[in-house]
């Protein structure tokens, strides 16, 4: 086999500038002689890295003053009951427009009032619901930017009348948004960001403080930003390699570079599909993710699914088997995928094609 084309949805591929910098780390962290996963996070060089890591994301994402940016573990599963128990008081609203979304929505059920404001669970999640009124009486209201089992995205920040909260899993970093239009932005790392087990909160201050709840102290935004993310041991591999990911995109160009790198390549791969006689997308076209591509097979070339994954494998493409829960295939195209990855693919594609239609 040849070069490996890694198009798996998380955890997600990451930069080799990454790799490599945490290859060395595990042999000699910062000259201490210690491996990264084995110094004490209270040395003044893991708090140079906690430190260089928040500044990064502050200056890729342009957030405002008035904003804290924690690392804590659980991923963002784990965000969902934060959320829920550090702003729910009267009511919020959730728009469902996947697993994860409906996920998010069951831990705020189990807090108080807690509904879908819209769905598009009637067509299987493929498509973001449009067109609902955002009532002034809520809490928040809950978004799910990007849905990586189905392929849809929201391609812009809302406007919302009520403090927004957003999932940003898998499409962090991708593209530009407007911070100070989110009280909360929170994504677990392995999606785009860097390796599991760590999830990135940023928090809009002076929004927490407001429940009337008892918050368990794990579980209360303040004192992990108190705390400065580390009120127990973090994460510090995790975190490590983020950092690193962090500085490879700085080095790129930022977040606009990646921009224009991801709608490239996206626009490749779904070009492809929509030409190939063997395949069809499965999202709506308005809302077709430019992270997590997802396609079937052509009607009445259902049967070939398994000899096309097998055909791939043989190419070196890794990871295009879709979600267990929708079959079909998924090409997880984050930041570090390149535009090399994807013509690989489509030349695949393609010679699959020549020899089954």
């Amino acid at each position: 086999m040849g070069k490996i084309h890694n198009f798996t949805a998380g955890p997600c591929l990451l930069p080799q500038a990454a790799i490599d910098a945490s290859i060395e780390a595990l042999k000699d962290f910062k000259g201490t002689g210690v491996p990264v996963i084995c110094i004490s996070h209270r040395t003044k060089e893991w708090e140079s890295v906690m430190n260089e890591c928040r500044a990064l994301w502050r200056e890729l994402l342009n957030i405002p003053e008035g904003y804290e940016v924690v690392f804590l573990g659980g991923g963002a599963s784990l965000q969902f009951l934060y959320v829920a128990m550090n702003f729910l008081e009267h009511k919020a609203a959730y728009l469902d427009t996947g697993v994860w979304a409906s996920k998010a929505l069951k831990e705020a059920k189990g807090l108080g009032e807690a509904y879908a404001i819209a769905s598009s669970k009637d067509k299987n999640y493929t498509y973001i619901p449009k067109g609902f009124e955002i009532p002034a009486d809520l809490d928040y209201l809950h978004i799910t930017t990007n849905n990586t089992i189905y392929g849809t995205e929201l391609k812009e920040d809302l406007n919302s009348p009520v403090p927004l909260i957003a999932d940003m899993s898998s499409d962090i970093l991708c593209r530009r948004v407007d911070v100070s239009k989110y009280t909360v932005i929170y994504a677990g790392a392995q999606k785009n960001a860097g390796p599991a087990g760590v999830a990135v909160a940023i928090i809009k201050k002076e929004a927490l403080g407001k429940v009337s709840r008892y918050l368990p102290t794990m579980l209360d935004y303040r004192v992990h930003i108190d705390k400065e993310s580390m009120f127990n041991t973090p994460p510090v591999f995790s975190i490590f390699v983020m950092n690193e990911t962090l500085k490879w995109l700085k080095a790129e160009g930022g977040v606009d570079v990646i921009h224009q790198r991801n709608l490239k390549k996206a626009e490749t791969l779904y070009a492809e599909i929509d030409r190939n006689s063997l395949f069809v997308g499965t999202a709506a076209r308005e809302d077709r993710s430019i992270m997590n591509v997802c396609f079937v097979l052509a009607p009445g070339k259902e049967a070939l699914q398994d000899e096309f994954l097998a055909f791939a494998k043989e190419r070196g493409m890794v990871g295009i088997k879709g979600h267990r829960s929708v079959g079909g295939f998924r090409a997880s195209i984050y930041n570090a995928c390149t535009q090399e990855d994807v013509e690989a693919l489509v030349a695949c594609m393609q010679e699959f094609e020549s020899l089954k239609a």
